[in-house]
């Protein structure tokens, strides 16, 4: 099969026939509660088990190969070695799909390790699907199959899930019944030996029911491919992605300082970012932005309008919006005057404060005001237990606002219990609804972010000028660590270098400085050398009088000395570092981060998946949170960005033109109003 080729799931989601190779008759055991959920598959069931001819009504057969032809998805639910037979059983029976409940494979490591990579090979001689092995099972609801041992099955809906952990699935299962939300599809991808979360991906993103894909993972298998399909799905439907479990890249020492700051979750941040994956950081949130995503429309900005019979609701609500980038814009003037006029005693700024007493009648005006506002791209309605005003009354007000401005409308019952009516109208208009003000607000900057996501223009990556031939060439001439002799390999890439040269002598030191200024600074050469300060290996604003006694002080203080580098003295700048960390799940990553105390002691950085836009290197320099220093503050003039942009970006496709640079530190560039320069750099190649 083609790598881009996404695989047929149309047999494993919607299947003809299903079997379950260890159903059990015997209430309690796992098997018995498996295919008692199977069996409500409104297609063919069959059990296999030799000691039976019917379980639960449905035949019984004692091995696959007595299986009729028309199976074609198979439930695995036996231990590990008679799991792997039976999988090479239905192969050969023709069954193309499997779910593989047994666990006891990878996760368990010693020979699990083997008996999965067995499964592979047996999946790849078959060209079987297989999902698992140590899978909790799928749910595909307009199939009304329920291929799990879950307590509870799901209604039919709009969101697809997907869980790398089971126990997480069963739990979302039993939280989402309770509020009768439904899924497209539950998912649980268990090991991943053969099917990973990138062909989910790419079937959940042909089905025209799933509006959202929702998705707990521990890691991804492909990521540079995780990253194209998402890029290409979240431009039709949102992905919203917890991503659990932090590592470092690679168990190693460091030996920059990229390689130092960039881990693991570093990495993922980067990629879900490129591709627009929305990140979550709890379970909570994952629900609750996936159920906004499926039932609101999205809103055309980050103006929010906020209706309250609270005043310290919302006050919260207000400082949740500005702690999620949500605007909170002043009404206009048509608005202030028709809530002041009619509620000459509420607060008509926004949050629009109506007042305890607030009637039916008064939240029915002030919500249609602020929503019909053109300011207001999205509405917020809070409200406390009060006896003047039932929730079932608000929900009807708010569900025929919601009806006929079509904007998004959240609300928040500060209230132990909506009561069973209200819950109804708001969920039949597809109205959210929260207790704490700040999970209202964070579910509208969800719909925002997404709606940006959606709307980002395609962007433009391109290495422009940049000679690649002859940055091959440097980088086949030059060992497997290269230091400040090797800036060429940046200036062929277009990126402004300091004026300099290699000495192997003091003499070709004096001579070198002559041309370079009236003083110079001199780095010592050495592959063993990772900090040259801290070795005594530099010394600035050395006089060209004195270059030659310099040299040979310094060279004599590094045993591993093989000469000096003789560099131009550059005014004071701002000092940044940009550095390059190979990801290995997702491939090289850019970071950037201002210099010295910043980036040593604050770790002020941010990091991208290379190669990088002109827009997304603009992004990266803005991330962090010195970018005012770059701008210029307290007086200081701010440095010239679009070099630095410049400057980055290319750095970006240099990483991404050579796979053999496992690490790279640009550090520092020096910055300054008018133009940047690279004055040193370190590079390891593998």
């Amino acid at each position: 099969m083609c790598p881009n080729m996404p695989r047929d799931l149309t047999d494993l989601l919607f299947p003809r026939a299903v079997a379950v190779v260890g159903a059990s008759a015997t209430p309690g055991k796992l098997g018995h509660a498996l295919f008692s959920n199977v069996a409500g598959f409104t297609g063919p069931v069959y059990a296999v088990n030799p000691s039976h001819t019917q379980i639960l009504g449905r035949p019984c057969v004692p091995t696959v190969d007595d299986l009729p032809a028309d199976v074609s998805l198979a439930i695995i639910a036996v231990p590990p070695a008679d799991a792997l037979r039976a999988l090479d059983a239905c192969g050969g029976k023709g069954i193309h799909n499997a779910v593989v409940i047994t666990a006891g494979f990878k996760e368990q490591g010693g020979d699990g390790i083997d008996r999965e990579r067995q499964l592979v090979r047996i999946a790849a001689a078959h060209g079987m699907k297989v999902l698992g092995p140590n899978s909790f099972g799928l749910i595909s609801p307009r199939a009304r199959l329920n291929a799990t041992f879950a307590p509870r099955g799901a209604f039919a809906g709009a969101i697809a899930f997907l869980s790398q952990s089971g126990a997480l699935g069963s739990a979302v299962l039993n939280w989402a019944w309770q509020r009768e939300l439904g899924f497209s599809f539950f998912v649980s991808l268990g090991n991943k030996a053969v099917l990973t979360e990138n062909d989910l991906l790419a079937a959940l993103a042909r089905d025209p029911k799933t509006r959202v894909i929702a998705a707990y993972l521990e890691g991804v298998e492909d990521g540079r491919e995780f990253v194209r399909l998402a890029s290409e799905v979240t431009r039709e439907k949102p992905v919203l992605v917890l991503k659990a479990g932090t590592t470092e890249v690679g168990a190693r020492a460091a030996s920059s300082h990229t390689g130092a700051l960039a881990g693991s979750d570093r990495a993922y941040e980067a990629a879900f970012r490129r591709c627009g994956v929305l990140r979550v950081r709890t379970v909570e949130e994952l629900l609750e932005g996936a159920i906004a995503l499926s039932q609101e429309p999205l809103p055309r900005g980050r103006r929010v309008g906020i209706v309250s019979n609270a005043g310290g609701p919302a006050i919260l609500a207000a400082d949740a919006a500005a702690d999620d980038g949500l605007e909170l814009p002043p009404l206009s003037p048509a608005t202030v005057d028709s809530l002041a006029e009619h509620f000459p005693r509420a607060s008509v700024a926004n949050p629009v404060d109506i007042l305890a007493d607030a009637s039916a009648d008064r939240f029915r005006d002030a919500v249609e005001w602020v929503l019909a506002d053109p300011r207001v791209d999205m509405g917020l309605v809070l409200t406390a237990p009060h006896p003047v005003l039932t929730f079932a009354e608000l929900a009807r007000i708010l569900a025929a606002a919601h009806r006929r401005h079509a904007k998004p409308v959240v609300a928040s019952f500060l209230a132990g219990e909506l009561g069973e009516e209200a819950v109804k109208i708001l969920g039949a208009a597809g109205i959210p609804a929260y207790f704490e003000p700040a999970r209202a607000v964070r579910a509208l900057a969800t719909l925002a972010r997404y709606r940006e996501i959606r709307d980002r223009p395609p962007p433009e990556r391109s290495a422009g000028d940049a000679d690649r031939a002859r940055a091959r060439e440097l980088l086949r001439s030059r060992g497997p660590r290269l230091g400040v002799e090797s800036l060429d390999l940046l200036a062929v890439y277009g990126v402004p270098v300091a004026r300099g040269g290699v000495a192997r002598s003091a003499d070709e030191a004096e001579a070198l400085a002559h041309d370079l200024g009236e003083k110079v600074v001199l780095k010592v050469l050495s592959s063993a050398v990772v900090h040259k300060s801290d070795a005594g290996g530099v010394r600035i604003g050395v006089p060209v009088g004195g270059v030659r006694d310099a040299y040979r002080e310094m060279v004599r203080g590094v045993p591993t000395a093989a000469g000096a580098y003789v560099q131009e003295l550059l005014p004071p700048g701002v000092e940044v570092i940009v550095g390059i960390v190979r990801d290995p799940t997702f491939g090289p990553l850019v970071m950037f981060g201002l210099g010295g105390v910043f980036v040593e002691v604050l770790g002020d950085v941010a990091f991208a998946l290379a190669p990088l836009s002109r827009g997304e290197a603009e992004g990266l320099l803005r991330s962090i949170r010195g970018f005012p220093l770059l701008e210029g503050a307290r007086g200081r003039p701010g440095v010239h960005l679009p070099s630095l942009a410049d400057a980055v970006e290319r750095l970006s496709h240099l990483a991404a033109d050579f796979p053999e640079i496992r690490e790279l530190d640009v550090n520092p560039i020096l910055c300054y109003p008018d133009r940047v320069v690279a004055v040193d750099l370190r590079v390891s190649l593998d």
